[in-house]
């Protein structure tokens, strides 16, 4: 990975050129998943995020996996599929369906969105989360879709958000519930100059000076550790590195860009993370250390140690996926625009709802846990 250093020419080149027909198919493809997003969000959002939720928590959770998971699957489609991204996965070999807090470098705005390949090998798509700045809470559309999958906001201010991020991590102790918690501990995506202002802070405190990767923040992991220790198997330290360019968000749409993105996993059992938060504020910045180094010799060998940990996705799952949430969303915009005005009177509350919901962070709480909490 090229780190903070210029880049080369030769890396300046996007991957593949911005063609007539690339433009015109990402456009369709940014079409598609914004109005299968809509669809998905409106017609399942409030019966099942909502709904179902005044009834059980642990089902709710589970209808909200499997459904809005067969969403998500589209992007690992187009990144794999599509673009034709080559995706590498080194290190650990992980099992399925663990419980796990999931640590990342963040070096584009587009990291988090890669970890779904990941997930979604290990049959966890729906059932990962993320800790993200408030502002894309505000997204539409996408807004409220992060709420309903519980994505946790903070606004980057420990005071106010250390009780939000506790309130809702104890949500999550349940470990019947399948779980990936990812968290970026930079708190930022990596650019020289916070490269540079992480390094003069480093020195000044007797830290270790960094080049790939920013000194993380401890204490938002400290707290995540605590509060959901007991119910973890483990937690995966993940690497990212990309070839030959860094992508953004467009570059993905359109197919340009990346070549290559390489995944190296390591994994601890939540055991032999240490107990202290000063003991595991040391064990991060460690992990953090490593990740520096193994990144220095990516760019360097152009490749992670241990290479082949993961299997390529089936092309035909993908392909039945992507039918079933065509078919859904063709089905749900007949019932919208087509059909009963019924229908398109529930799209307008649902719209409405979703919108109060997830600007005042509304969750309903099952009414039987209610009604025996009054009765004590």
């Amino acid at each position: 990975m090229e780190g903070h250093n210029p880049l080369k020419s030769d890396n300046i080149i996007k991957h593949r050129p911005l063609t007539p027909i690339r433009l015109f198919s990402g456009v369709i493809c940014l079409l598609v998943y914004i109005s299968t997003a809509f669809m998905f969000i409106v017609y399942f959002g409030p019966i099942i995020a909502f709904g179902l939720r005044l009834f059980s928590i642990h089902y709710c959770r589970k209808a909200t996996s499997f459904l809005f998971g067969l969403w998500l699957a589209l992007w690992p489609f187009l990144f794999e599929k599509i673009n034709r991204t080559k995706m590498v996965f080194s290190g650990d070999n992980v099992p399925a369906m663990e419980r796990v807090l999931l640590i990342a470098n963040h070096r584009t705005e587009v990291d988090w969105m890669y970890l779904w390949d990941l997930a979604l090998r290990k049959g966890c798509l729906g059932y990962i989360k993320y800790i993200l700045k408030s502002s894309l809470m505000k997204l539409p559309v996408f807004g409220w879709g992060f709420h309903i999958l519980e994505f946790i906001s903070v606004e980057r201010k420990w005071e106010n958000d250390e009780p939000v991020l506790r309130q809702m991590l104890s949500t999550f102790k349940n470990p019947q519930d399948p779980l990936w918690l990812a968290i970026f501990p930079e708190g930022t995506d990596f650019t020289e100059e916070k490269c540079k202002r992480s390094q003069i802070f480093a020195t000044e405190v007797g830290l270790p000076v960094l080049n790939n990767v920013l000194l993380p923040k401890t204490r938002g992991f400290s707290v995540c550790l605590e509060t959901l220790r007991s119910s973890l198997d483990a937690v995966y330290d993940v690497t990212i590195a990309y070839k030959h360019r860094y992508p953004s968000f467009m570059d993905n749409v359109f197919g340009v860009d990346p070549s290559e993105v390489h995944i190296h996993i390591r994994r601890m059992p939540v055991k032999e993370i240490p107990v202290s938060d000063s003991e595991a504020a040391t064990w991060l910045i460690d992990a953090f250390q490593l990740k520096d180094q193994l990144l220095s010799d990516f760019k360097i060998q152009g490749r992670f140690p241990n290479q082949g940990t993961e299997e390529e996705l089936s092309t035909l799952k993908c392909l039945v996926n992507f039918i079933v949430v065509i078919s859904l969303t063709a089905i749900f915009t007949y019932l919208t625009f087509f059909s009963s005005i019924w229908c398109t009177l529930y799209v307008g509350l649902a719209c409405v709802f979703l919108t109060f919901a997830t600007y005042f962070n509304f969750r309903s709480q099952p009414v039987l846990s209610s009604c025996c909490k009054k009765t004590k």
